[in-house]
């Protein structure tokens, strides 16, 4: 069923997500779920183990999933949520980091080639319908990333959220440093990126990471009522005015700053700090940067 283009359509959403109907891949529990209810897709990331960590796997099967829906045109909300109650997605899979710098990009149909991780930022960015993030448990790194490409967020009361590249030795990109800002303001996102600490009730809603924190029992009804809400306006009017927001939002950079950021994320990805980095976390204990 995941390779046709053909939108299976439920009319109603079901007590639980194991009550629905499902895919093919989500029988087979793969590493990405999806679902379709009425007009509403629910995406889960589906590692628990590994704290729901995304994998360049995982994030191939995240674009060709909203690709297909994107192109079926019947879907009108998305809802990205992880399995289980205790993370949304710890982030990028650690030991894939290097995975996601300029250095494993892949080659795109139109030609141009993204690493995994830019490509599904994009899908969700780009999906010409509405999405929500439904964060079910703890968030960090590459998921809050991908969390801020939704264009609406909601959390259980619970969790936490953090973005931690500074410790990790990792110089973040200039399209997503720019998300942050678009989405935090510019003392946010610098707050948020340069202490990479953790945040915590109240004070998520007050970085601007959330819209609402609901009990953890509630939020999935929560975001479906939202999801149903938004699925029954006029589908034009929908997609017209997402994809508007989006253009009005695009980033003007000139080739040269482009190319200087470009230069300082591979200079960051080449270094001995992100090894140290990536040993220390592996390893539980605080890294030791020298700046090299």
């Amino acid at each position: 069923m995941s390779s046709s283009r053909f939108c299976w359509v439920w009319k109603n959403k079901p007590n639980n997500k194991q009550g629905g109907k499902v895919t093919e891949n989500s029988l087979q529990q793969d590493v990405l779920l999806h679902e379709q209810h009425g007009h509403i897709g629910l995406i889960t990331f589906n590692r628990p183990e590994q704290r729901n960590a995304l994998s360049p796997q995982l994030l191939r099967q995240l674009c060709k999933v909203l690709a297909d829906w994107a192109a079926c045109g019947e879907i009108r909300v998305v809802i990205f949520t992880g399995a289980g109650d205790k993370a949304f997605s710890a982030g990028y899979d650690i030991g894939a980091i290097e995975t996601v710098g300029p250095g494993h990009k892949e080659k795109k149909a139109d030609g141009g080639s993204a690493t995994p991780f830019e490509q599904a930022l994009r899908e969700v960015r780009n999906f010409p319908y509405p999405t929500i993030a439904m964060i079910n448990g703890h968030c960090f790194g590459g998921a809050l990333h991908l969390a801020l490409c939704c264009d609406l967020r909601i959390a259980a009361d619970h969790i936490s959220m953090g973005m931690p590249p500074a410790r990790l030795g990792v110089v973040y990109g200039p399209d997503g440093l720019l998300e942050f800002i678009q989405v935090l303001g510019s003392a946010r996102a610098r707050e948020l990126l340069f202490t990479g600490r953790p945040y915590r009730g109240q004070e998520i809603i007050e970085m601007g990471l959330v819209r609402y924190l609901v009990p953890g029992e509630a939020l999935e009804n929560t975001v479906f009522a939202l999801a149903n809400e938004i699925a029954a306006n006029a589908p034009l009017a929908l997609k017209g005015m997402k994809r508007i927001m989006n253009m009005v939002e695009a980033p003007d950079f000139s080739d040269e700053l482009k190319a200087e950021a470009r230069k300082l994320v591979a200079e960051g990805f080449a270094s001995a700090d992100l090894k140290e980095g990536q040993r220390a976390f592996l390893e539980k204990r605080k890294p030791v940067f020298t700046g090299k």
